[in-house]
């Protein structure tokens, strides 16, 4: 199986974007989008994402213990696109607050979880991390969603 087809077919299903956060060794907040986003248990409460070797946030990522996971609405495509990039001034402009860990949590998003490290492994091309849930918090609002490698939204 070649990577483009495997990616063609991923793209047939629908995610949600987030964006990971930490902060790092120097204070400063760090962040990155995902839709690799997964629920993996609730005793304890897990989640995973995965990040690529490639990514300039990886060993940033890495170091960290805790975590913030905001997981944006609807109309906030132009947030997912910014932490996509590689700037990084990512957070310039950005309305976002530390969550009572310290981890960053970007504003009027529909949920937040607030994490801590569990374990890490690599697979492949990338590096998945496990974080146990901390806490977190739902908001009212329509997700971000992406399909077939665009932004969309849910249909009334």
């Amino acid at each position: 199986m070649s990577c483009e087809g495997l990616r063609c077919a991923a793209s047939k299903f629908a995610t949600g974007v987030a964006v990971l956060t930490t902060t790092g060794a120097d204070g400063a907040p760090h962040g990155m989008t995902v839709n690799s986003f997964t629920s993996v248990s609730c005793d304890p409460p897990i989640v995973s994402v995965s990040i690529g070797l490639r990514s300039s946030l990886l060993a940033i990522l890495s170091a960290a213990s805790r975590f913030g996971l905001s997981v944006l609405s609807a109309d906030q495509r132009a947030i997912s696109t910014r932490f996509a990039g590689t700037s990084d001034a990512r957070f310039d402009g950005i309305e976002w607050r530390p969550g009572p860990s310290g981890a960053p949590l970007i504003e009027n998003v529909i949920a937040t979880f607030e994490c801590r490290k569990h374990s890490e492994v690599t697979v492949g091309d990338h590096v998945v991390i496990y974080l146990e849930v901390e806490s977190a918090e739902t908001f009212d609002g329509e997700p971000l969603l992406y399909f077939a490698s665009r932004y969309t939204r849910l249909e009334p």
